[in-house]
């Protein structure tokens, strides 16, 4: 038997990269998944179904109510029920590191509306279907770098400031509802979507030097803490910030 069991999943940004690799655990592990991207979710839906896991691809922006209201009708519709949020979605490996006199107020907008806004809509469009399903988890994805501040990324890391400030309101709010909200705070991922991004090539070795554990954070290295939150292991944990990132921060 698997730790999900009976559980439906939602996982944003799950097309490729850190996303994909969420969904196949937690689909590896027995929820069915909604893998939901504004990228193609085909290849984790076939990858899942390949393994013998239930999930099912849907083509969603974070930013449109309608599309995550369309989430949530399709989930309880195809599976009864939505037991497991987790906001994934992000802008980042697609971003030019440069000083912030140089982000213009369109990108910096960008940035927050999908980054830190998503997550609040995201929340908002589930939240009904957790109470009908009698409780539920949310796990947001913040980032590292809102504990040291990296140069050249500041829009990028006020958004996830702001992901963790959302994960601590979002904690208050439900806490008497039987859903538990917090976030991971990943280090610098070498995700899919980052490899070969000589952007950030900079970033990479002091990185590693920096970390107690002194090698590349892969996107595995998260699913040991995602499993924790979305289980009953957590169940009188909420609104925490969990840092996973090879001990470059002492919290």
């Amino acid at each position: 038997m698997g730790r999900l069991d009976g559980k439906t999943a939602v996982i944003t940004g799950a097309g490729r990269g850190i996303g994909a690799v969420m969904a196949k655990r937690m689909a590896q592990e027995g929820a069915n998944v909604v893998v939901t991207d504004v990228l193609d979710t085909k290849a984790t839906v076939e990858a899942i179904t390949a393994a013998g896991g239930s999930a099912r691809g849907m083509s969603v922006d974070v930013t449109s109510d309608e599309n995550l209201a369309a989430v949530v009708e399709t989930t309880e519709k195809t599976f009864g029920s939505l037991d497991i949020l987790v906001n994934n979605a992000s802008i980042f490996a697609a971003l030019q590191p440069k000083p912030f006199m140089q982000i213009d107020n369109d990108e910096f907008d960008k940035v927050m509306t999908v980054n830190a806004r998503g997550v609040h809509q995201a929340t908002k469009a589930v939240v009904p279907a957790m109470l009908r399903a009698g409780g539920g988890k949310i796990v947001n994805i913040a980032s590292g770098t809102f504990y040291y501040g990296p140069p050249g990324l500041s829009h990028y890391t006020a958004s996830k400031g702001a992901v963790i400030a959302l994960t601590r309101c979002y904690g208050r709010e439900l806490g008497d509802k039987n859903i538990q909200v917090n976030a991971i705070a990943p280090g610098l991922t070498e995700s899919e979507a980052l490899q070969g991004n000589a952007g950030f090539d900079p970033a990479r070795g002091p990185t590693v030097q920096s970390r107690s554990i002194k090698r590349e954070m892969l996107p595995e290295d998260l699913l040991g803490s995602l499993m924790y939150l979305i289980t009953t292991d957590s169940d009188f944990v909420t609104g925490q910030t969990l840092n996973v990132d090879g001990g470059k921060v002492n919290l």
